[in-house]
């Protein structure tokens, strides 16, 4: 941790009576603690500070980090808003949903998430649709013996995308390529010279919405034909006060990142937890052989308890999305604290998913506390995923994907006689921001 903090920089200071964390670099801030090890930063904050500090997010600036339960609450605070997240990266989420409140917030959700709702997904036949092609993913894993399990989950996870959208699944590489290109624009510096993240985050995105324009142009030519993109093409161009294709590109934009880039690295968690306990592997194996095969509706997911609670635990231990940001647009209270009006504030979820306030033993991977739990699932525990108060849109779609990825996992290796180890270390080259995902390095061997 020590390396990852300036150590000409640990003068204590305040900003508005809440104390800054030392350690920042100049340009960067606190990043690269941010991005290489987020849980030991949180912790040695709280430890020396308390519960409220400012990070220095670089070239997002300063935000006010709080770790009172509380600040849960704010994400559904009529006096917090989401603009925030546009004005850290104007160029990826500008137009987006996730950057919007009120009525431009519903009018775009409401032109998407009907088909991302079970009913819609199962009228869809969408489960029919994803399992073949994770069957013959997992039964490529098999036959190669190894692989390196967050560029398979990925390339799997943009294939999957592609086919609900009713994109052409070409170049699937190039695709996952630019879109980790893409989210340089979040932690890039503002300088524009070639080579630089923002350079190459820009070239990326235009990439990426030259060929979604083409995607919008073909659905309108051809009306009939099935897919995501179609639906939204319709119902974008059917709402009262139609929206731009800047929009709708950009909210497709969103949704294929979101429905590939988070969803992967939680697939690839559950694959590395799987590998190195061997208990988990053989409940699932059990389960599976007792299903018999990969379930293809929502309905059928009751059936499949323990892929299920693998789902739910992988997203508690390991969010996809750690970190949350909101402005305060008045002033508001938060614990025993003032936060004045105009506060960029960030809810940094990866502490609250592993907190003993909310959990019992928080550091321990247990199934046992989503198999044998009475109690409603809550909203903290199905926002990994997402940026709002609500279950990301794409919350259903990735719990049927995932839970059909466990069944076909195991169905398949079980077949063979073999089994997933690790092969390589798994703590080193982790990440944590902008989105958390397992090191890229990180191979799975299937023996």
């Amino acid at each position: 941790m020590d390396m990852l903090l300036n150590p000409l920089n640990r003068r204590h200071r305040l900003r508005h009576d809440i104390p800054v964390v030392p350690g920042a670099f100049p340009l960067v801030g606190h990043l690269p603690a941010i991005v290489c090890d987020l849980p030991r930063l949180l912790r040695r904050a709280e430890r020396t500070l308390g519960s409220h500090f400012w990070l220095d997010f670089g070239p997002a600036g300063h935000l006010m980090t709080s770790l009172d339960p509380d600040a849960l609450a704010l994400l559904r605070h009529k006096d917090v808003s989401s603009a925030l997240i546009e004005d850290i990266a104007p160029e990826l989420f500008g137009g987006t949903l996730v950057a919007q409140d009120g009525i431009a917030h519903r009018k775009a959700r409401d032109a998407i998430q009907a088909a991302l709702l079970p009913k819609g997904l199962t009228q869809a036949g969408i489960g029919e649709l994803f399992a073949p092609v994770i069957r013959a993913r997992v039964q490529r894993w098999r036959d190669r013996g190894d692989v390196t399990i967050l560029r398979e989950t990925g390339d799997l996870m943009l294939k999957l995308i592609f086919s609900l959208m009713g994109i052409p699944a070409q170049d699937l590489p190039g695709w996952h390529r630019k879109y980790r290109q893409l989210l340089q624009l979040i932690v890039a510096p503002p300088v524009d010279l070639p080579g630089l993240p923002l350079r190459r985050g820009r070239a990326a995105r235009d990439w990426i919405d030259a060929r979604l324009r083409e995607f919008v142009r073909a659905a309108r030519e051809h009306a009939s034909r099935t897919g995501l993109i179609n639906d939204m093409v319709s119902a974008f161009d059917r709402s009262d006060d139609a929206l731009s294709d800047d929009v709708l590109v950009a909210n497709i934009r969103l949704l294929l990142l979101g429905g590939h880039d988070t969803t992967a690295s939680t697939m690839a968690w559950m694959v590395i937890e799987l590998a190195r306990q061997p208990g988990l592997w053989d409940a699932l194996v059990e389960e599976a052989q007792r299903v018999g095969a990969v379930p293809t509706r929502h309905a059928d997911l009751a059936q499949c308890p323990v892929a299920e609670a693998l789902f739910r635990e992988t997203l508690r231990v390991h969010p996809a999305t750690p970190l949350l940001v909101r402005r305060a647009l008045r002033e508001l209270r938060l614990g025993q604290r003032r936060i004045p009006a105009g506060t960029d504030l960030c809810i940094p979820l990866l502490h609250f998913s592993t907190s003993a306030l909310l959990h019992e033993a928080p550091d321990q991977f247990r199934l046992a506390r989503w198999l044998q739990r009475t109690e409603p699932i809550r909203p903290v525990d199905m926002l990994q995923f997402g940026t709002g108060p609500h279950v990301c849109m794409g919350y259903h779609l990735a719990w049927l994907e995932l839970v059909q990825f466990c069944i076909a996992l195991a169905l398949t290796m079980h077949e063979a006689g073999v089994r997933p180890r690790l092969l390589s270390g798994v703590e080193k080259g982790r990440r944590y921001y902008p989105t958390a995902h397992p090191s890229m390095t990180i191979r799975i061997g299937f023996s």
